[in-house]
């Protein structure tokens, strides 16, 4: 993996959580908007969007670089709609990044034996 794919995987690692984070307290704010004179609804609605747009933004250039299939895509997409979602996009962008650094440290420990 090459550094420009690790760091668009890495863009969206870190965007993942807080977009999650976002969305649940959005649906929090929604309940009390509609519970109590409580509204915060735009202020978490404005801030939601923006991590939205720049999870989808980073997605389009990790799925790029990262060459995934259509599956794979998919899934980080619609992990990306569901409340909690972005918490496992975390977790497997976490895990893909660490088998890479594995297997690329093999390829260059493989190498060294070999000349």
């Amino acid at each position: 993996m090459d550094i420009k794919t690790a760091s668009a995987l890495r863009r969206l690692r870190l965007v993942s959580a807080p977009e999650a984070v976002s969305f649940l307290i959005l649906l929090v704010c929604s309940v009390l908007k509609r519970t109590t004179d409580f509204n915060a609804v735009p202020v978490m609605g404005a801030v939601h969007g923006v991590l939205f747009v720049l999870y989808v933004i980073f997605w389009a250039d990790a799925w790029n670089r990262a060459r995934w299939d259509l599956r794979t895509a998919a899934l980080y997409f619609v992990l990306s709609v569901l409340p909690t979602g972005g918490f496992f996009a975390e977790r497997r962008l976490r895990r893909e990044a660490e088998d890479a650094v594995i297997a690329s440290r093999a390829r260059r420990e493989e190498g060294a034996v070999s000349a």
